[in-house]
């Protein structure tokens, strides 16, 4: 059994656009994921959009997060019924598909397992005060260095060299970032989108910080945004949807 607590919100934009993240949980696991916002004038040859296909994929993983599979087959199996849910109603061979980063923890036993997919982020914070921080940083080592090109992102997206996200190429869940941490070794555990991680990335917030912060998750999305108005950003939009997700074991 799992105690969660989480925060999640919409990047302020005076349209309203919704919240592409999104939050799952069940007795014993957690998804989180974040759709990837489509670039202005892109077509991505879907009628559904982002917030449909991360609903879609969070109600595809969670049959297979109460069972045994490895998390990988999860992924795999999550992205292929999503794939089917289309209903052959759009072209999932546009290389601009909607797509999303995967964090997943399950507790099994002694053991929490994790899978990180692109640049979502587990953090797990050990009873010695140190943190193990799984990111997958692939998206950030993409040919000749950013600024990206719409062209580069579409032509390297699930391709080896390039970077892999959830959208239509199951394949993409084998090379998601997995492994496993014994549960007494942990006082807890920490999921963010990347609209959390700039905190680390961009303003110099240590994973200690964070991690220790995830135990109020409201206070780390109120911290971003206080950060991202005093100081601006170095690339990219000025506010992210952000997410963050506390995890921890309660006795027994």
């Amino acid at each position: 059994m799992l105690r969660v607590s989480y925060a999640s919100a919409a990047a302020p934009d005076p349209t309203g656009r919704a919240n592409e993240d999104y939050v799952l949980a069940g007795p014993s696991w957690v998804v989180v994921l974040d759709g990837a916002t489509p670039a202005p004038g892109v077509a991505p040859g879907c009628r559904h959009g982002v917030p449909w296909l991360v609903r879609t994929l969070a109600g595809a993983l969670a049959p297979g997060m109460d069972g045994g599979d490895p998390l990988p087959e999860v992924l795999a199996a999550a992205i292929t019924a999503t794939m089917k849910a289309h209903d052959g109603s759009c072209d999932l061979g546009n290389p601009h598909s909607p797509s999303a980063t995967v964090a997943l923890t399950r507790h099994d036993g002694d053991r929490l397992e994790y899978l990180v997919l692109c640049d979502a982020a587990v953090v797990l914070w050990r009873r010695d005060g140190s943190v193990t921080v799984v990111r997958d940083d692939r998206l950030d080592h993409l040919p000749g260095g950013r600024p990206y090109s719409l062209e580069l992102v579409a032509s390297t997206r699930n391709r080896p060299g390039g970077f892999w996200v959830a959208s239509t190429c199951p394949e993409a869940a084998d090379q998601a970032l997995t492994g496993a941490a014994p549960v007494r070794e942990l006082r807890g555990a920490a999921l963010f989108t990347d609209g959390v991680t700039r905190l680390a990335d961009w303003y110099g917030r240590a994973w200690e910080s964070l991690a220790a912060g995830a135990a109020e998750p409201e206070q780390l999305l109120a911290d971003v945004r206080e950060q991202e108005l005093a100081r601006g950003v170095p690339r990219g939009k000025p506010h992210d949807d952000a997410t963050a997700v506390w995890v921890t074991f309660p006795p027994g």
